[in-house]
């Protein structure tokens, strides 16, 4: 980037697009802090071509930059200019470079909260501002153009599912735990719907990774991660379950079929899986619990986990639905550590 006395110099590339020419530019980061004009938070919404940046997200952007300054990705931010700008290509190309007047005023259309960010981080990493975020610019054609470039840029955004995101992140030390685990527990290899959140009433998978994933969190809260122990307690556990929910057994064996196993009974579903992993975590307050969770869980085989079953009804089923409300939750977790706590009188149960 060339900086003269009344313009940036930023590399660029040009392009067509709606019949109207745009840019695709390379700015330095510390540029990006003070490229940009902000709407007014004061003005009213149709005065406005942005939402009110939430400051609240900026922390944990922040961090996500420096926390991972070798691997970090933002997308481009997208931008309209209100000024005089000049594009020199270079021979015989759509690249070359983008003179922007510096009195340009220049309102993000798309990314305020990574500028923001940005900005954030080099308070406390200078050196960042030798790398750069590339910035799609459009001419500014007015208020009511960039309220449209704002709704159009988001109106088919879609934020991929929980379990995807599992799935493909390999940075996050649980995530990464648990795919291992589950290609570890029999019930749950090749049963795994991965991609969705939930699962669609023909499919063959059996519960969803966000579920597992929520789950086995619950069961070793307050466990260090990456731990061997904490690997071993939750495949041993989620194992241990899988042979006392008779349910579970029907299913895998192939004596009642995936639907069947959705429609007819409540441990196919979140709520189950999330008070198993309550119930596990309270159990393992007993020293070497997980050495014998078969022995724990026995208890288990005596549920009715059929959907029709009179003492699910309001804990979990309301009105012939399943309720997934904190306070079902809550209570349904509470309902197996006490069947737990009564199956296990003779014993030394902590709970």
């Amino acid at each position: 980037m060339r900086k003269q006395d009344s313009f940036f110099e930023l590399p660029a590339v040009k392009g067509i697009q709606a019949g109207m020419p745009y840019y695709s530019v390379m700015c330095p980061l510390d540029i990006v802090t003070k490229l940009f004009s902000y709407n007014d938070s004061s003005l009213s919404p149709d005065m406005r071509a942005q939402r009110i940046l939430n400051k609240q997200r900026i922390p944990e952007m922040k961090e996500y930059i420096l926390s991972n300054k070798n691997c970090y990705v933002f997308s481009a931010l997208t931008a309209s200019i209100d000024g005089d700008l000049e594009f020199v290509a270079n021979k015989n190309s759509s690249s070359g470079y983008l003179k922007i007047a510096m009195n340009s005023r220049i309102i993000i259309n798309d990314g305020q909260h990574r500028r923001a960010a940005i900005e954030a981080a080099l308070q406390e990493c200078p050196e960042l501002r030798h790398e750069d975020i590339s910035i799609v610019l459009y001419y500014d054609l007015g208020l009511k153009r960039s309220q449209q470039m704002f709704t159009d840029l988001n109106r088919y955004a879609a934020r991929p599912t929980m379990s995807l995101n599992i799935l493909y992140d390999n940075r996050d030390e649980f995530s990464v735990l648990i795919k291992e685990c589950i290609n570890e527990i029999p019930m749950f290899f090749g049963n795994v719907e991965n991609e969705k959140s939930t699962i669609s009433n023909r499919s063959k998978a059996l519960f969803t990774l966000s579920a597992i994933f929520h789950a086995s969190r619950d069961l070793i809260k307050g466990a260090p991660i990456n731990d061997d122990e904490t690997k071993k307690t939750i495949v041993s556990f989620w194992d241990a379950v899988s042979h006392n929910m008779l349910p579970w057994v029907s299913v895998k064996s192939k004596t009642i079929s995936p639907v069947e196993f959705r429609r007819d009974y409540i441990c196919a579903h979140a709520i189950t899986l999330r008070a198993l992993g309550g119930l596990g975590n309270a159990l393992n307050n007993e020293r070497n619990a997980s050495d014998n969770w078969n022995d724990k869980l026995t208890f288990l085989q005596n549920i009715n986990w059929s959907k029709n079953s009179k003492e699910l009804q309001g804990l979990v089923m309301v009105n012939g639905r399943i309720s997934c409300s904190r306070n079902n939750q809550k209570a349904f977790t509470e309902y197996l550590i006490e069947k737990a706590r009564l199956e296990n009188m003779s014993g030394t149960v902590t709970i």
